[in-house]
């Protein structure tokens, strides 16, 4: 059965989201649907409010979203905003700590359901665990 999902990520820093891809792609015995946007296919200028609007429509229909947990989060409006809407609607959250992180923000402790290490192990059994 295939998983559905959001991960949040930053189309200025899209690194960690083409890792995170590249490691849920290459994951045996796990399907999936990415319900992000990438880099290649992102918006032009919109006004702030039709940015919520694509962001709800992207994560509406997933079984889980990602978080990939550096601290740049915590600066971030918008995965401040996806985190506190997949908790609005219900959508379980997972937190991944990046490669090498000593520290993660508390906003992705307080509302991720489970946080695990970047493994692709680590991840899939997270995303089963909690969708």
């Amino acid at each position: 059965m295939s998983k559905r999902l959001f991960i949040s990520h930053s189309w200025s820093y899209s690194e960690r989201y083409v890792s995170m891809v590249n490691l849920l792609n290459n994951r045996p015995y796990f399907n999936w649907t990415n319900y992000s946007v990438p880099t290649t296919k992102a918006f032009g200028p919109m006004a702030k409010y039709r940015m919520k609007e694509e962001l709800r429509q992207q994560i509406r229909p997933v079984n889980c979203v990602i978080i990939i947990a550096g601290m740049w989060t915590s600066y971030s409006d918008w995965i401040q905003f996806e985190m506190e809407f997949a908790k609005e609607i219900n959508k379980p959250i997972l937190g991944v700590r990046p490669r090498g992180a000593q520290r993660m923000p508390a906003a992705v402790y307080e509302k991720a359901n489970i946080v695990v290490n970047w493994t692709a192990d680590s991840i899939v059994a997270g995303i089963r665990a909690i969708s």
